[in-house]
């Protein structure tokens, strides 16, 4: 089964543009309830969280009158992180969770996550069947069979107190100054908890929602208004969330950052040398620099790269039960505490690693020095074929023969943003450069 409304991140996209409108939402949500229905057992229940965009409010009522029309229980969160639906899902019982969020894009757009019971992410071809299920006449419950729906409490607290367990018992943070940038989104409440029941000193950036602030010059798209608290506060670290909370960047003391290559190479130095990263290897994607695949090699730890989405990363990572993987963007997965990428739960552990080592953050964010990589987007709408150009063919065959051996190249389409990616890494800057911009002068030339 193929699938046209979900991308590598659930469906996305501009809001009352299809499909993130009122109307098909709510067909979204009566063809899931109806997917989740098939078991034919009397009672479901599904929990919906949302991050802090103004849409939520319109998605959330859409999704609560789709489920419940097909005899699904409704259970709102509210605004929480992503990885909290996934905790929760399974904590709570429900048969499936739902994610109202566009991540790290900008309020305008807005997407629909799912997860399955068990606190993981449909699979493709769940998905499929949802969107098959979605195109076809939807069956609807009886009136006397339409479910209820209901605020519930508690949520929050119940994904902080989790996080909190996952840490060392005599982990205390007194002493040391934190920077949190929750980005104005979910975890605009979770992280200063968390962090304040640790015992961190902590100045928040980013914790004002408006509805229409999410993103907006800060979290992980935008470090710099995290850099100079850190310099004005003379804090000793800034842990720098998205939207949605599911991914970290990390801020030393100097105002340098640490991406999700650094922060996994540092994780999974520690648990190898520990004797605790499951099959000695770190699951990643195509993106993660080819510096970390070096650094991982001289240490005798493999690396696994799988498609882009943290979803394809915790799909291989279960298949080959592995515990640590996560991308270059920022998705750590650690599944022995999650189901998913968790920004705040890896932004805490590299806290503890800094107390338990007694080392500075700018020792700790730089693990590996990175093979100098360039990522160029181009923008083109969704029917645009460029990378089918015979022209571009031709430039990404001529720039593989001149990489080999010393480089990569990679050019995909984003499965989340109407955007061609093109990256490359080389240790050879101009030829990196002269490279990069060839291909997407041509890619641009056939969009």
């Amino acid at each position: 089964m193929t699938r046209k409304l979900f991308g590598t991140d659930g469906a996305r996209g501009r809001v009352n543009t299809h499909p993130m409108t009122a109307d098909a939402v709510l067909r979204l949500g009566a063809a899931a309830g109806h997917y989740f229905l098939r078991d034919g057992s009397a009672t479901h229940h599904v929990i919906i969280g949302k991050d802090t965009r103004l849409s939520g409010y319109m998605f959330e009522n859409a999704l609560t009158a789709g489920f419940t029309s097909t005899g699904m229980n409704v259970l709102l969160l509210g605004p929480v992180p992503t990885p909290a639906v996934g905790f929760l899902v399974r904590s709570m019982g429900a048969d499936v969770g739902v994610m109202i969020s566009a991540s790290h894009n900008p309020h305008e757009d807005n997407g629909v996550k799912f997860f399955g019971p068990d606190g993981f992410k449909l699979s493709d071809e769940a998905e499929a069947a949802i969107e098959a299920i979605m195109a076809g006449d939807i069956k609807l419950a009886d009136p006397v069979s339409i479910g209820r729906a209901q605020r519930v409490e508690g949520g929050l607290s119940s994904y902080v107190e989790n996080l909190h367990a996952t840490l060392p018992g005599d982990l205390d943070l007194s002493g040391m100054k934190v920077v949190i940038d929750c980005a104005n989104g979910a975890a605009y409440r979770a992280a200063p908890e968390l962090l304040g029941r640790l015992g961190a000193a902590v100045t928040e950036v980013g914790t004002s929602p408006d509805g229409k602030n999410i993103n907006e010059n800060c979290g992980t798209t935008c470090t710099t208004t995290a850099a100079r608290t850190v310099s004005a506060s003379g804090a000793d670290v800034a842990i720098c969330l998205d939207g949605d909370a599911d991914r970290v960047m990390i801020i030393d003391e100097t105002g340098e950052v640490a991406d999700g290559d650094q922060i996994m190479a540092l994780f999974a130095a520690r648990w190898a040398d520990e004797g605790r990263l499951q099959g000695n290897t770190l699951v990643t994607t195509v993106m993660s620099n080819l510096g970390l695949e070096r650094f991982l090699a001289g240490r005798g730890v493999s690396l696994l790269r799988t498609s882009v989405g943290d979803r394809y990363v915790v799909e291989a990572m279960r298949a080959g039960g592995y515990n640590l993987g996560g991308e270059q963007s920022g998705h750590i997965v650690m599944t022995d505490h999650a189901t998913t990428g968790d920004g705040l739960l890896a932004g805490v552990h590299f806290l503890a690693e800094m107390q338990r080592t007694g080392r500075s953050a700018s020792e700790l964010r730089h693990m590996f020095e990175p093979v100098p990589q360039l990522l160029k987007n181009i923008r083109c709408s969704k029917h645009a074929q460029p990378l089918e150009s015979a022209t571009v063919k031709g430039a990404i065959t001529e720039a593989e023969k001149r990489l080999a051996g010393t480089g990569r190249l990679l050019i995909r389409r984003s499965g989340t943003e109407s955007l061609i990616r093109v990256m490359a890494e080389c240790e050879d800057e101009a030829l990196l450069k002269e490279i990069v911009d060839g291909i997407v002068a041509d890619v641009e030339a056939a969009a």
